[in-house]
């Protein structure tokens, strides 16, 4: 009997890396007008960022499904002591109460704990890969609740963003603020705050921009473990990852694509940070 992590697309996993690993992901829904895509099952990161430019249709997201999280439960309770379930914030996304509401339809034979993880992106990745890693090497159930809520609460994120163009479509900012942010050409900041994201600077360039994701990793108390995740901007993510193995082991420093939730709202070029504290 084992103990069973399950996430969503939200955590910016591949799914290739969390079946490696033993975590089921869940995707999360990308809408184009009237037609559905799940995350990275039916439309590669790629293409959504390839008809987010191109594209006459500004996409939206919402989070999986009761039945989605339900299905899952129920085919892992077969095999599992216990499921630990860690998701988007509940101030962000519906995914958290999809996950308690798909323990109320599947009814598991197992116990489901859920988790609001109050981060996002490469910040959810990093809380799911402390707490599997607990689960997946023999770690009792206590030991693994115990993990997942001291991830929670060591991770912070900064997320960089090119362009305003894309929070002002997602209706995430007003135009006067777009409009003063494009005219002093100025590059957001971003980090999340008691499970919300709010900005957290503003840097007048892209690489300054970058600069501050760095003193952000180089300041962060008892740093663990990074990551990085991007939605366009691969150099940048590699360049960013080379100057971090000057302060922590690069087997510490995790690499991330920016998932459908957040990446539609960060647009192309957007770049993000996690860091997990001991």
């Amino acid at each position: 009997m084992t103990i069973k992590i399950v996430t969503d697309s939200g955590s910016d996993l591949s799914f290739e890396m969390a079946k490696k690993l033993g975590i089921t992901m869940v995707p999360v829904y990308i809408y184009f007008g009237d037609k559905d895509y799940k995350d990275l099952v039916d439309i590669e990161p790629d293409e959504l960022y390839k008809r987010l430019v191109e594209g006459p249709v500004y996409p939206t997201t919402t989070q999986p499904k009761p039945a989605d999280f339900a299905e899952v439960y129920t085919e892992l309770a077969k095999d599992a002591e216990a499921i630990v379930s860690i998701h988007l914030p509940t101030k962000v996304s519906g995914t958290y109460n999809a996950a308690l509401q798909g323990i109320e339809i599947a009814k598991p034979k197992c116990q489901v704990h859920v988790f609001d993880s109050m981060s996002v992106a490469a910040g959810l990745g990093l809380i799911v890969l402390a707490a599997n890693r607990v689960a997946s090497s023999g770690g009792k159930l206590a030991d693994v609740l115990e993990e997942t809520k001291k991830a929670i609460s060591k991770t912070q994120i900064r997320g960089l963003l090119d362009t305003l163009k894309y929070l002002l479509k997602g209706g995430r900012i007003t135009k006067t603020k777009a409009l003063v942010g494009t005219l002093l050409n100025v590059k957001p900041i971003l980090k999340t705050q008691n499970g919300e994201l709010v900005q957290a600077g503003m840097a007048r360039s892209y690489t300054k921009g970058i600069d501050q994701l760095f003193e952000f990793v180089k300041k962060y108390p008892d740093l663990q473990e990074v990551g990085i995740s991007r939605t366009t901007c691969p150099g940048e993510a590699d360049a960013l990852k080379r100057r971090l193995k000057s302060i922590i082991d690069e087997k510490k420093i995790q690499m991330f694509r920016v998932s459908a939730g957040l990446g539609v709202h960060g647009g192309p070029g957007t770049l993000i940070v996690a860091c997990r504290g001991g």
